[in-house]
């Protein structure tokens, strides 16, 4: 799918991690590309990085867990620019740990899955307009390691359900609106360097980090690949930090290898 001159969303674009590398490599290629975000400063600069480099953007405050706010900057866009092409669920809450009060559970779920949900209804039907789309999710590789320590539950929970979204939805192919995944693992953010920098290669190891973080103009690569690449439809990219991309075949079960047990039935 050509990017040069459509019109683009990219929701969490408002600081200085994968949202803003986004953003900023769909202007590089020639999306007029809306920013959105709470933080309003921060959505603001990254707005004024693209025009910066020559491109274009113009930035909205929409806060993805209220469908009228997602619907409002769908519409936006579609003013702005024309129309929408391409929509990265990109946005992504503060983390909260399992030993927090459950009460924090629905406020992540809301943001990590309902938020994409969201605004993935209101793309489509934009996208239907316009005759035409990729909208890119982005998930998580925790959502996919069974039997993972120090997970978030709510969290982990939340991009399974994106996974499913995602895989549910291939069949939108036939009206030429494609929906894929990225399911990376840790990434280059500032909050995860902060915490992945200062552990000796061993430390690593028992927290079962990687050796290496994937990195922001990498993981805005694979999201241009997956809403360009007009083969893939309802497909997850899976890319652990030390090895290289890949698809989940599809059809896959999810799991490889089952342990035999014996029922008392």
């Amino acid at each position: 799918m050509e990017i040069q001159g459509k019109g683009a969303i990219v929701t969490g674009a408002g600081a200085a991690g994968c949202g803003r590398a986004i953003a900023r490599r769909l202007a590089r290629e020639g999306a007029g590309v809306v920013v959105t975000d709470i933080n309003e400063s921060g959505g603001q600069e990254t707005v004024r990085q693209i025009k910066s480099e020559g491109g274009q953007a113009a930035f909205l405050r929409a806060d993805i867990r209220l469908q009228d706010q997602v619907r409002d900057l769908v519409t936006f866009a579609e003013k702005t620019f024309g129309g929408l092409a391409i929509f990265v669920n990109n946005a992504s809450g503060p983390d909260h740990h399992f030993d927090k009060p459950l009460e924090y559970w629905s406020e992540t779920v809301q943001t990590e899955l309902l938020g994409t949900m969201y605004g993935t209804r209101f793309a489509i039907a934009a996208m239907r307009r316009a005759g035409g789309g990729a909208i890119v999710n982005m998930s998580s590789i925790s959502a996919l390691w069974h039997g993972r320590k120090g997970g978030i539950p709510s969290y982990d929970a939340a991009k399974a359900g994106i996974l499913r979204l995602t895989t549910g939805l291939a069949s939108l192919a036939e009206e030429h609106i494609r929906v894929n995944c990225l399911a990376p693992g840790w990434i280059a953010s500032e909050q995860v360097r902060s915490f992945w920098d200062p552990l000796t290669p061993q430390q690593r190891k028992e927290h079962g980090a990687p050796a290496r973080l994937l990195q922001l103009d990498e993981v805005a690569g694979a999201v241009i690949h997956l809403a360009t690449d007009e083969s893939l439809a309802g497909r997850v990219m899976v890319w652990w930090s030390e090895d290289e991309p890949g698809l989940i075949p599809w059809a896959d079960r999810g799991y490889g290898t089952l342990e035999s047990i014996s029922l008392h039935l």
